[in-house]
């Protein structure tokens, strides 16, 4: 993406913003809702019970009455459209044609930057199920445009009488993989919220990342948006030095739900920012981690809260 149209994307969000907070306070209030109080996030939308990162998934959560966020992950294709999906690659355990035959080939473990959005379309994400996940249910299901699976969510929880979901998404980018699994943070960041701002869920959408670099970008260029640190399981890194890692404190901290402690939570609420571990797929768990008083819990069973 051009530095121009980037210019043009970021002026957008701001008037669309500052326009908002011009209206009533009612309608201030349906233009920038608050974030949840706790945000309830179905990972991938509900992966444990349908294949993740599908519209369909995204649909289950809605569903589910106190999902508050639906969580997926994107990536960039060959010719530059976002697409919903996790792995860098098409991952036999769960990827097969449209027939349900295996993949072979060049497929097998095929890297997602280096189809087109059109030769993706020769997949499936669903038919095979996932062994890791026996509730998820088996049926057809394709990859989707980011586009597309935001469409579908708004109008079925419009359609579903239900408040407008929130969007925690995570650029799929990695450090020394820059133009081999993805394109630059730079143009993966753009294209990722060239999509969020013409959907118009801006005010409602968190980017997520490991890759901090995505997301030291975004606060730079995009300071409108919400941002959030993926830390994983192996942090030993207090939240003072998670922020000093970034250059900026972002909204959100997101740990391995094994790394949290009160302590860590306490220091992150004193800094202002909201702790949402990731994924805890138990209810004990989940119990445990909002005995500690997280803002937010992900998880692949989001029929458990």
């Amino acid at each position: 993406m051009s530095f121009n149209k980037r210019n043009i994307i970021a002026t957008a969000l701001l008037l669309g913003l500052l326009t908002s907070s011009c209206n009533t306070q009612k309608q201030a209030r349906m233009q920038n809702p608050e974030f949840p109080t706790f945000s309830y996030e179905g990972h991938r939308g509900a992966r444990g019970l349908y294949p993740e990162n599908t519209i369909g998934a995204m649909k289950l959560a809605i569903d589910l009455p106190k999902v508050t966020t639906l969580e997926m992950d994107c990536h960039i294709t060959k010719d530059k459209k976002v697409v919903v999906y996790h792995d860098d690659y098409l991952n036999p355990k769960f990827v097969t044609y449209k027939d349900g035959s295996e993949l072979k080939g060049k497929d097998i473990k095929g890297t997602i930057y280096k189809y087109t959005w059109k030769e993706l379309g020769n997949f499936d994400i669903g038919l095979k199920g996932n062994i890791d996940f026996p509730q998820q249910q088996k049926t057809p299901a394709s990859l989707n445009l980011l586009k597309d699976l935001i469409k579908e969510s708004e109008a079925y929880a419009k359609e579903k009488k239900r408040a407008p979901m929130f969007y925690n998404i995570e650029t799929k980018s990695k450090e020394g993989k820059d133009h081999e699994w993805h394109p630059a943070p730079q143009e993966f960041s753009d294209l990722i919220l060239e999509v969020v701002i013409e959907q118009g869920i801006a005010a409602r959408t968190v980017i997520q990342s490991f890759d901090k670099r995505t997301i030291q970008y975004i606060n730079k260029n995009y300071p409108q948006i919400k941002t959030s640190y993926l830390i994983g399981a192996k942090n030993s890194k207090s939240i003072k030095e998670l922020v000093a890692e970034l250059g900026f404190t972002p909204f959100i901290i997101s740990p391995h739900y094994s790394s949290v402690n009160a302590d860590f939570v306490k220091e992150a609420h004193n800094l202002g920012i909201k702790i949402i571990p990731w994924t805890v797929n138990d209810k004990k768990g989940i119990i445990a981690q909002q005995a500690l008083k997280v803002d937010g819990i992900i998880t692949d069973y989001p029929n458990l809260f």
